[in-house]
């Protein structure tokens, strides 16, 4: 059971009704993750705005669920492995086989690949990434503009991981495990 309460929009006011309905509207359902933010309607602000400033970014819908997928494996994060499996597989394109490469911080296209191993890098330093990483991010195919996104997009997912996991918020998804 979550360990905040989750706001539902009905019973909502104020800016945080105003937030769930612009979400229910968005997407047709309002996942747990914003009912949950929606109790600080400054810190569901934030995400909405941050996700969707990303959203329209130059990373492609199919790369940016591989990036948070890695992510939410890594941090042990099973709402948002479990959100942005069932995104990446319903929405963004990706098959399974994809799906569970990018758990591993794998792909076959050549470009995700060097997205992902550059994701992890940023992931698993805290952001002290090397030139090294760079110049492989680079030969990957990355511009510098890619590579901003790319850690942008980590920066992101930890915060909603975090989120997520300190607040056990309730997987209102098809569940995925990070452990299975």
């Amino acid at each position: 059971m979550s360990r905040l309460p989750l706001i539902q929009h009905e019973n909502a006011t104020g800016k945080a009704a105003e937030l769930l309905a612009g979400v229910q509207k968005a997407l047709g359902v309002t996942p747990n993750m914003t009912k949950a933010m929606a109790n600080s309607p400054a810190v569901l602000k934030a995400y909405l705005e941050f996700s969707g400033a990303l959203s329209g970014g130059q990373l492609p819908a199919p790369v940016r669920e591989r990036i948070a997928i890695l992510v939410a494996q890594e941090n042990g994060c099973d709402y948002c492995l479990s959100a942005h499996s069932y995104i990446g597989l319903n929405l963004a394109g990706l098959d399974q086989a994809e799906v569970d490469q990018a758990r591993k911080g794998e792909a076959t296209d050549p470009v995700a690949e060097a997205t992902l191993t550059l994701a992890a890098a940023v992931l698993r330093s805290r952001g002290g990434i090397d030139d090294a990483d760079l110049k492989t991010a680079r030969e990957g195919g990355l511009s510098d503009g890619d590579v901003t996104e790319v850690i942008a997009h980590v920066a992101l997912n930890v915060f909603t991981n975090y989120f997520n996991k300190a607040a056990d918020v309730d997987i209102d998804w098809p569940v995925v495990r990070h452990d299975q």
